[in-house]
């Protein structure tokens, strides 16, 4: 365990990264109060972890130095932080609330702007690491804000990190994940091919991943998916859904900075047929689920 200040913090929405973020909080011994829509949820977080859980996002935050939010999109940020029951209503003057959604630039520097006319300090500061690094606490963060609040809040971010970076002014966090994704949608496009192609020329799949491995074609989702893929296994955690739900913000932000996403745009069409084919909970590798059906 680190020598860092145990805090009183409170985490905000127990789905499948922060139910385990919030859980390495409470193993590192912070004080840690948890809020989910699902009370029972909460209530089940609290007989693993210990520590206490709220009826309101507000009660939550109440006496908390850092306030920790992981929900679904900018409508659940707004539902949970905004409000006579949200956080910042229940946030003291020097709190800081870190927000873990993968959400739009927009509502980061919105409530940015919200927070300094509370006194309160934010970050927007999004994750990549899927399931298995929320419950290894090996996510990547990507961090918007001021330098001097990022400081005082990276001990506790890196309680669940393995990296975390301060990328700019409030919003850059959430750019940043956008670039993520579009890496991400690419590669596991190029991945679905090469694999469909393998098969479809008669090579053994497999044998040629472990050969294409150890040269320029390497990455993270070759190594870490072409098996499950090749298995036909898509339950890793991160859906279709949201990703498609990822791809519709960042190519928004795109339209709105003139970057050109030709390729980002066909991969959204994609995963949109996968949904049509009933794959939205699906993992993200399902792309090569639709090459195979394609007659």
């Amino acid at each position: 365990m680190r020598s860092v200040h145990m805090a009183k913090v409170s985490f905000i929405g127990l789905g499948v990264m922060g139910y385990p973020m919030a859980g390495h909080l409470a193993s590192e011994g912070h004080q840690v109060c948890v809020y989910n829509r699902s009370q029972a949820k909460a209530q089940t977080w609290v007989e693993s972890f210990a520590g206490d859980f709220a009826s309101t996002p507000r009660e939550a935050a109440a006496g908390a130095e850092f306030i920790m939010t992981c929900v679904g999109n900018d409508a659940d940020l707004r539902s949970v932080v905004l409000g006579p029951d949200g956080a910042f209503a229940g946030m003291a003057p020097g709190a800081v609330l870190i927000d873990h959604t993968s959400a739009s630039a927009t509502v980061a520097r919105e409530l940015a702007v919200l927070a300094a006319e509370r006194e309160l300090g934010f970050l927007d500061a999004p994750v990549s690491g899927g399931q298995a690094g929320a419950e290894n606490g090996m996510l990547t963060v990507m961090v918007g804000g001021e330098p001097a609040i990022y400081q005082r809040a990276l001990p506790v971010i890196e309680s669940y990190a393995k990296m975390v970076s301060l990328m700019g002014p409030a919003g850059s966090g959430q750019l940043t994940k956008m670039v993520n994704q579009i890496c991400v949608g690419g590669l596991l496009q190029g991945l679905s091919e090469a694999l469909h192609f393998a098969q479809c020329a008669g090579l053994d799949a497999h044998a040629a991943m472990q050969v294409i491995r150890h040269g320029a074609a390497q990455s993270w989702q070759l190594e870490h998916r072409h098996a499950s893929m090749l298995a036909g296994e898509f339950e890793h955690g991160f859906a279709v859904d949201l990703m498609r739900k990822d791809l519709a913000i960042l190519l928004n932000e795109a339209r709105g900075n003139g970057a050109q996403l030709p390729v980002t745009a066909l991969v959204d069409q994609f995963y949109a047929d996968l949904q049509a084919m009933g794959g939205g909970r699906w993992d993200t590798s399902s792309l090569l689920a639709r090459l195979q059906s394609v007659k």
